[in-house]
C-alpha cells in the first residue's frame, strides 16, 4: 500500500486520478463521520465531505506533511467548511414522511440528546473561530492535543488551556440540563 506522501506526490507531479481516488477512499468515511457528528444531517455531511475533498485536492500543493498528517489536515479543512456552513444556515422544513421514528420510550431521551448537542454546537459558535476549531478537532475529530497543536502551529499548553476553558464555560452554561 502506498503512503499518503507517495499518493500526494503522484497527484501533484503526474495529476494521477488513481492516486486521488485512493486518497479519497482512504479518508472518506472518517471525514464523513467527523462532519456528520457536527452537522447532524447525512445530506449536509455528504455535501461538506465533497466540498472538503475538492478544496483539499485544489490546495494539495500547500499541504506540508511536517506540520500534520493528511487526515488531520483534511479535518481542519472540514472544520472551516462547517463554520462557513453554519454562517449560511437557513431554516428548512422536514415532511413527516421523511422522519425516521424511534420507539416511544427512547424518543424523549433521543430528542433531549439531540437538542442538547444542537444547543452546545450553537453556543460554541458564539466563540472565535479559533476556539471553535480547537473544540471541533478535539470533540468531533478526536484528535490529540499534540496533533491539534502541531496542526495549528501553537503550543500544546495553549491549546489545552483554551479547550478546557471552553469546556468549563459549556458546563456552566448547560448545568441545568438534566
Amino acid at each position: 500500500m502506498l503512503t499518503d506522501k507517495r499518493l500526494i506526490r503522484s497527484i501533484l507531479k503526474k495529476g494521477s486520478n488513481q492516486a486521488a481516488n485512493e486518497l479519497i477512499r482512504r479518508y472518506y468515511d472518517d471525514l464523513y463521520f467527523y462532519l456528520y457528528r457536527q452537522v447532524g444531517n447525512g445530506d449536509d455531511a455528504l455535501d461538506l465531505t465533497q466540498e472538503v475533498f475538492i478544496a483539499a485536492l485544489k490546495g494539495l500543493s500547500s499541504y506540508d506533511d511536517r506540520k500534520s498528517s493528511f487526515r488531520t489536515w483534511l479535518f481542519r479543512i472540514g472544520t472551516h467548511k462547517v463554520i462557513d456552513a453554519r454562517r449560511k444556515v437557513k431554516m428548512t422544513w422536514l415532511e413527516l414522511k421523511d422522519v425516521e421514528w424511534v420507539e416511544e420510550k427512547d424518543f424523549d431521551q433521543s430528542l433531549y440528546q439531540k437538542e442538547l448537542l444542537e444547543a452546545i454546537n450553537q453556543y460554541v459558535t458564539s466563540f472565535r473561530p479559533e476556539i471553535q476549531e480547537i473544540f471541533q478537532l478535539r470533540a468531533y475529530g478526536e484528535l490529540s492535543f499534540p496533533e491539534i497543536a502541531s496542526l495549528l502551529a501553537q503550543k500544546e499548553e495553549r491549546i489545552k488551556a483554551q479547550y478546557y476553558r471552553l469546556i468549563k464555560k459549556i458546563r456552566e452554561e448547560f448545568r441545568d440540563y438534566e
